[in-house]
């Protein structure tokens, strides 16, 4: 039943039937959200590289 939906999604959309499985399984994972909103995203690099490393120092234990 899956194969065959794959072999139909592929055949429709003229993609291999990999193609299709590995699209499915970036929407399952969520990994193409992530692709959407770094494609969206409006920082530069170096925004982002001390957005990134803000996020680190607050969520770090302190040191005693």
């Amino acid at each position: 039943e899956v194969l065959r939906a794959v072999k139909v999604r592929a055949s429709r959309s003229g993609k291999g039937d990999s193609e299709v499985i590995e699209d499915a399984l970036r929407r399952d994972l969520g990994l193409d959200l992530l692709e959407r909103l770094w494609d969206r995203s409006r920082l530069t690099d170096a925004e982002a590289v001390a957005l990134a490393v803000e996020a680190q120092h607050a969520t770090r234990p302190r040191q005693p």
